[in-house]
């Protein structure tokens, strides 16, 4: 955020506002959904259980009227009831139609009152045409409702039965034999017939089987029929209609057809004279609905004596709960609606206090942020919880923190730069006036002393420059095997001059050769650091040492870690400065300032060069006693970074 720009976010760029509008939105298609799921798996779960009871039903309500056609009384309907009911899980009831109980399946002393409303009447001679799919068999026409279980006197005997039976098997057998696939099957009235299962039943008229056998009624069902046909005839009477002659198929003004084998092409001899027929009776439309309305009425009064009377039938749960259906009502859809805002307000306000909970600390994070760019070095946030937003805080505070000892260092860096660079410089710069001015003679004296001060500089400059191309990631590696114990031997020859200049035993301890994957030039400028250091602060007749060995199994022959060591016999470091010996420009006499030489920056670049190598630099030190720094780093060196 700029300085010229206002602190405070409108509202649909901020994150509250967005939060808010993607909570809403949410909640809004969340709500809607699970509305219409549930609506739609509610109206499918009552259909479905709706269908499954209207099937349970019609099957209950089609084994009573069974019952009820093949009974002329209800007793002993109660088997039948406590079968239904437990095949169907259902409370199955009946009733007289005063409401007189005749069965029911409730099987507690007291059970629940029945509905006011019943589930079906079960007549016999009055089918309920929804729940009961009229059959096309048996005695009955378009105009009746009559069960076509219901035979009553038509019922035939045994011996009819049998001889019946016989003459529909033989004629099955003689039609099978034809090539003409036929089953017997037997009606309610215990009349066989013959049904042929192929889609040409005309070819039965090619053949000499004797259907018409069939055809003719018994004596049961002619004393059947002549009384059937007084009670139409005298219904017709009594609408001073002429009465008419029924056939056993129910028919009239026609006899049922004989079928008469007809000749096949190879069979035909002499026709034979047709006997003249008497013209068939025609009727006009409106006499054939009188006649229809006659028969049927005839046909209840002739079976009403042979079936059980009218019942009440109802259906229901156990505990005398009917089915609920489902209706989307305008009422049901506004309770809907009012839950579906209900839920939709709710969230909005937690997506709210959320909201805000969560805003506050971002804007409190906000405000430091812009402190510290204002300059303020310290600036810090409450931290307050362990969530996601105060890891954040916390992290914020840790940099800022961290910033500020950066600063520090940097401040103090300069300071140490300043004062390192300020003495060789005013040195050159007095030596030259001086000379300049006629008061120094530039002797080889003089010369030296200006060619030391400048070598100085170079030295700060270049150990500066490594630690730039550290600090940015640039500094350049080029690992390859280097026998460590060679290495030594050569850091300690070129540091041996100076070594004896000072009076100090310069030494290196012969042992296991490990061999190091290094970038020799950079691993001999740090070993060499260390010892630099080392023979500056041993007084004369102090020793310095070098060796390096191995520790821990690695996953080939040799160490896992190979430890350089260069320790001294010198002054020591106090405990408490010990921490600070690898940062820059850091000397725990602060009032030596150059006497021992060094730039400052030696232990520093130590550091660096270890951790470019994948390893790490320490120091151990007794006060008085001596001191030992150790490199340790892996023996098979991390591939280098690719330079930018």
């Amino acid at each position: 955020m700029g300085r010229g720009r206002s602190s405070r976010v409108p509202l649909r760029r901020s994150l509250l506002g967005r939060l808010l509008g993607v909570s809403a939105l949410v909640a809004a298609c969340s709500v809607a959904a699970t509305a219409w799921l549930a609506v739609q798996t509610t109206s499918g779960a009552i259909k479905q259980e709706q269908g499954q009871n209207l099937t349970a039903d019609a099957r209950i309500y089609d084994t009573l009227l069974g019952y009820a056609a093949r009974h002329p009384t209800w007793d002993g309907v109660d088997a039948t009831v406590r079968e239904l009911a437990e095949q169907s899980g259902r409370r199955v009831a009946l009733t007289t139609q005063g409401r007189q109980p005749l069965a029911d399946s409730a099987t507690a002393t007291a059970p629940p009152a029945l509905p006011p409303e019943a589930s079906a009447v079960v007549d016999p001679l009055s089918v309920d045409t929804v729940l009961a799919a009229r059959s096309t068999e048996g005695q009955g026409t378009a105009a009746d409702r009559i069960d076509p279980r219901t035979v009553g006197p038509f019922l035939l005997p045994a011996a009819e039965r049998a001889a019946l039976r016989r003459t529909a098997d033989r004629n099955a057998v003689c039609l099978n034999r034809a090539g003409i696939a036929s089953d017997v099957v037997v009606g309610p009235s215990g009349r066989p017939r013959v049904q042929m299962v192929g889609n040409d039943p005309e070819r039965a008229l090619y053949t000499k089987c004797e259907l018409s056998d069939l055809d003719a009624p018994t004596r049961t069902e002619r004393k059947a029929l002549d009384a059937l046909n007084g009670l139409a005839d005298a219904c017709l009477k009594r609408q001073g209609r002429e009465g008419v002659r029924l056939n056993r198929g129910l028919y009239w003004g026609k006899e049922i057809a004989v079928t008469e084998p007809r000749q096949l092409p190879s069979d035909v001899r002499e026709a034979r004279p047709v006997p003249a027929v008497e013209p068939p009776r025609e009727f006009t439309g409106e006499d054939d609905r009188a006649i229809a309305s006659c028969v049927g009425t005839a046909r209840s009064e002739q079976l009403s004596s042979y079936v059980a009377s009218p019942a009440l039938l109802f259906i229901g749960d156990e505990g005398g709960a009917t089915v609920p259906g489902f209706d989307l009502s305008p009422a049901n859809t506004a309770k809907i609606a009012g839950a579906a805002a209900l839920v939709l307000a709710l969230t909005v306000g937690a997506s709210v206090l959320a909201g805000a909970r969560l805003v506050r600390p971002l804007h409190a994070l906000t405000g430091a942020a812009q402190r510290m760019r204002d300059g303020e070095e310290h600036a810090s946030v409450p931290v307050r919880g362990d969530d996601e937003i105060g890891r954040l805080a916390a992290a914020f505070n840790d940099m800022s923190a961290h910033r500020a000892r950066l600063e520090e260092q940097r401040k103090a860096m300069v300071s140490d730069v300043a004062h390192e660079l300020r003495t060789p410089l005013s040195n050159i710069r007095g030596w030259l006036e001086a000379a300049q001015d006629g008061l120094a003679d530039p002797d080889p004296a003089f010369v030296d002393s200006l060619l030391e001060e400048a070598v100085q500089l170079q030295h700060i400059i270049d150990d500066l420059q490594d630690l730039a191309a550290a600090d940015a990631g640039v500094l350049r590696l080029h690992p390859e095997p280097v026998p460590v114990e060679e290495l030594l031997g050569q850091v300690a020859a070129a540091h041996q001059a100076r070594a004896e200049t000072a009076g100090v035993t310069l030494t290196v301890v012969a042992g296991a050769a490990p061999v190091l994957h290094a970038d020799p030039v950079r691993l001999r400028q740090a070993v060499g650091n260390l010892v630099s250091n080392a023979v500056r602060h041993t007084p004369a007749g102090g020793k310095v040492t070098l060796r390096a060995y191995g520790e821990g199994p690695g996953s080939g022959p040799g160490p896992e870690v190979v430890v350089i060591e260069v320790a001294d016999t010198g002054t020591g470091i106090p405990a408490a400065d010990l921490p600070y010996v690898f940062d820059r420009f850091w000397r725990a006499e602060k009032s030596r300032s150059r006497r021992t030489g060094g730039s400052g920056l030696g232990l520093a670049i130590v550091r660096k060069l270890a951790e470019a190598h994948g390893g790490t630099a320490g120091a151990t030190s007794t006060e008085g006693q001596g001191s030992a720094f150790t490199l340790r780093l892996p023996a098979a060196a991390p591939s280098p970074a690719p330079s930018p």
